[in-house]
């Protein structure tokens, strides 16, 4: 499974263009570093939560967009090497002393797949998740997010990935711990569940939240939900 790289960034809605170019220039090189897949999601819908949500994550303004992006790696030993090479190369040094977006409230990290579900089709649009888990929960939720991944894929998603996080830093600012509300014994998790566009996924939620398999026990859940938080992505690159 891979190992995914992910990403959420508050963007200036005026500088879509601009961070496009930038994504689609980084990963040309990145590629030359071994990485297999980028993707840009641009913040379609994104919901205001009561505890924590996208915005809150990485302290976004009223004029600006949130994105929802992941890089994959074959394994965690080319994530570490692709990460120094992009360190010490001079077309990525150049890339970040002009950024279209205030990098110090970028939050990222790396994580393994614990889930990776596919189905049939292409992917144009993403619903994305970042959640807190209690550690000693890790296979309770891999089981969990295994038997929704199914029922995903029967309503049309052409890929699930739940993935455990790994190498998530500390930032000054912002991070994902901090955007979760994690607390001591607890990690963070990076998922997305890929649509073939928006009409099937709009399509598909009405009956996900009908499906009897879906609806949880409150007694049996291995996570917090009130700190979880989601939001509704097109994909503006796909590399």
């Amino acid at each position: 499974m891979a190992y995914v790289q992910g990403f959420v960034t508050a963007v200036p809605t005026a500088n879509k263009d601009k961070y496009l170019k930038q994504a689609s220039d980084s990963a040309t090189v990145l590629k030359e570093f071994g990485m297999k897949r980028m993707v840009e999601g641009w913040g379609d819908d994104v919901p205001k939560g009561k505890v924590t949500d996208f915005q809150g994550a990485v302290q976004a303004k009223d004029d600006e967009t949130v994105v929802f992006s992941w890089m994959e790696f074959p394994d965690k030993a080319t994530y570490d090497a692709a990460n120094k090479k992009m360190m010490d190369d001079p077309r990525m040094k150049k890339m970040m002393e002009d950024m279209p977006f205030d990098g110090k409230r970028m939050i990222y990290g790396g994580f393994e797949s614990i889930v990776d579900e596919s189905g049939r089709g292409a992917s144009r649009y993403a619903d994305g998740y970042v959640l807190p888990v209690p550690n000693g929960n890790k296979e309770a939720y891999r089981e969990m997010a295994a038997k929704a991944a199914g029922v995903f894929k029967e309503y049309g998603a052409t890929r699930i990935v739940e993935a455990w996080g790994d190498d998530v830093p500390d930032g000054k600012i912002t991070d994902f711990k901090r955007a979760v509300k994690a607390k001591s014994g607890e990690n963070v998790v990076f998922s997305f569940v890929e649509w073939p566009d928006k009409a099937t996924r709009d399509a598909a939620w009405p009956k996900i939240m009908e499906d009897e398999r879906m609806k949880p026990d409150p007694d049996k859940m291995p996570f917090d939900g009130q700190r979880m938080f989601w939001g509704g992505f097109s994909s503006i690159l796909d590399q």
